[in-house]
């Protein structure tokens, strides 16, 4: 599949990255107005260029990872130039609705929410399409599968997707950069405590993944009776660990609905 990116900013890039090592038989083309800090995608056999034409019409797919200021200007500019291309939006807050309002209801249109951990193979992309573009959605559907999981949801939970999933990213690092400097409190080098750190994340998210059970489960695993797991996570409780968590994502939804 040809796979025409517009915005190379952190997310396209990570997009373009994961298409390129980790999906087959794919072309790949990111375009930003400012290409010197991306020029580097060429070694990937990736074309970069700074017209957002550059290719497009040989695209099957146009993916927007641009801002939602900027929609109206870089859709006049493609829209006169392509024919049947579909269309997927990773523009936050931008509905389906109005996507195909904005493309005249001529252009297959697909809703699309990565994350930047694509660039590893590793987001959780969630996906959103008219039922009507069933068929020109699953090519995409299967692009993203490539970069992780790729989950068809309901439209109406696509901005509570953006806060799980994308925001999420942001979450998780947070943890685990307190779990670091907490390591060094207790005795490690930065550089070997953020590693441990990193590793046992990536250990309990693929024990998650890979027995697809509830977290509580694998818990009960590491906490034996009057043991330092449990009572380290009783202290973490007692402090707000677990609400103050759910009150930062509910939060960022409420930012994202304004």
């Amino acid at each position: 599949m040809k796979v025409h990116i517009i915005g190379g900013g952190n997310l396209g890039v990570s997009i373009a990255l994961g298409i390129a090592k980790f999906s087959k038989n794919n072309q790949v083309t990111v375009t930003r107005r400012n290409i010197a800090s991306i020029q580097y995608l060429s070694e990937y056999g990736i074309t970069v260029s700074n017209d957002n034409k550059h290719n497009i019409q040989e695209a099957d797919v146009v993916i927007l990872t641009i801002k939602p200021y900027q929609v109206d200007t870089v859709l006049a500019e493609i829209l006169p130039v392509i024919q049947n291309k579909t269309i997927a939006s990773a523009v936050s807050g931008l509905s389906l609705d109005m996507l195909q309002t904005k493309t005249n209801f001529e252009y297959p249109v697909v809703r699309i929410m990565p994350n930047i951990a694509a660039q590893f193979g590793e987001s959780a992309t969630c996906i959103s399409f008219p039922e009507k573009y069933a068929a020109n959605a699953s090519p995409v559907v299967d692009l993203f599968q490539d970069l992780g999981t790729a989950p068809v949801i309901d439209e109406k939970l696509m901005d509570a997707a953006t806060v799980l999933g994308a925001c999420g990213t942001a979450y998780a690092l947070r943890y685990i950069r307190a779990s670091m400097q907490a390591g060094i409190e207790i005795g490690f080098d930065s550089n070997t405590a953020l590693a441990i750190a990193a590793q046992t994340v990536k250990g309990a998210a693929k024990m998650l993944l890979e027995e697809r059970v509830h977290p509580e489960q694998l818990i009960d695993r590491v906490t034996t009776p009057q043991g330092c797991t449990i009572v380290g996570l009783n202290e973490m409780e007692h402090n707000g660990f677990s609400s103050s968590l759910i009150k930062g994502i509910k939060t960022s939804l409420k930012q994202i609905k304004g």
